[in-house]
Formats: C-alpha cells, sequence, structure tokens
C-alpha cells in the first residue's frame, strides 16, 4: 500500500480547483441530469503519491456531511502504478453534483490483493452556487447607495 502520500493536497485542490463548467441549463441547483456532460457544474478531486507499493487503484467516495453515509462515486477505479517511487498525480470529475449543495469526499487505494484503505481525509468542496444561482464566491452587489 502506498505510505507516502500528499493527502492535504486532495483537500487544498477539490475546494479550490473545483469549477463551474458554463450555467446550469436545468436550474441553477438541483439535479444535472439533462444538463449536457460538457456544461456540467463539477467537483475535481485531486491527489498525489510520493509512492506506490502494488496499488491497484483508487475509489473516491462523496457525502452529504463530513461525518455522513459516504457513497462510492467511481464506477470503476481510478488505476494506480502498482509499484513506484516516482511521484504521481491523479483526479477524478464528479459532474453529478447539485451545484448547491457543499460535499464531502475522501478517496480509498485499492491493492493488487484487493485489500482496501482509506487514503485521504475526508475534504470538503464548498457548494458553486447560491440558491438564486449567482456563483457561491461572488460578492454581493451594492445597493443603491454603495453599501
Amino acid at each position: 500500500m502506498t505510505r507516502i502520500v500528499f493527502a492535504f493536497l486532495a483537500t487544498l485542490l477539490l475546494g479550490s480547483a473545483a469549477h463551474a463548467a458554463g450555467p446550469v441549463a436545468a436550474g441553477a441547483c438541483g439535479s444535472q441530469a439533462k444538463v449536457p456532460a460538457d456544461q456540467r457544474v463539477t467537483n475535481t478531486a485531486r491527489w498525489t503519491t510520493a509512492s506506490e507499493a502494488n496499488t491497484f487503484g483508487y475509489d473516491v467516495y462523496r457525502g452529504d456531511s463530513e461525518d455522513g453515509k459516504f457513497v462510492r462515486i467511481t464506477k470503476k477505479p481510478v488505476l494506480g502504478n502498482g509499484t513506484t517511487s516516482e511521484t504521481h498525480k491523479y483526479e477524478f470529475v464528479d459532474d453529478t453534483i447539485d451545484p448547491c449543495k457543499e460535499y464531502w469526499y475522501y478517496v480509498e487505494e485499492i491493492t493488487t490483493s484487493g485489500e482496501r484503505a482509506k487514503f485521504t481525509t475526508v475534504f470538503k468542496a464548498k457548494a458553486k452556487r447560491n440558491p438564486d444561482g449567482t456563483p457561491a464566491d461572488a460578492k454581493p452587489a451594492a445597493d443603491k447607495k454603495g453599501h
């Protein structure tokens, strides 16, 4: 199993590198099932290994709360690099989010013998949109008096 990991990198990058891939045509909040895949708002989990030992791959899990029930969202594992002393970077794009909800994620490592172990700590992705459809990180518009 991977012994050296930059798990904090996954935490840092998910929150800041998650991106909006255009307007949510089916509405600002809720399911994006009717939105073309290339136009969906997404969260992208990224993680880096410094080395790997017998790593088959990784599964990504998502929950609605930090302590809540987590569900595997990878249909197939993100493939690992077996045994290596080289640094490798990985990512998984979650395009099944509600843009107005925050989510929590973690990555699980799968060894070539089928053992599974939590690879990262639980990390948070903030909501991308407010209920009114504006970007969540947008500053409120000033009133007529400039406030």
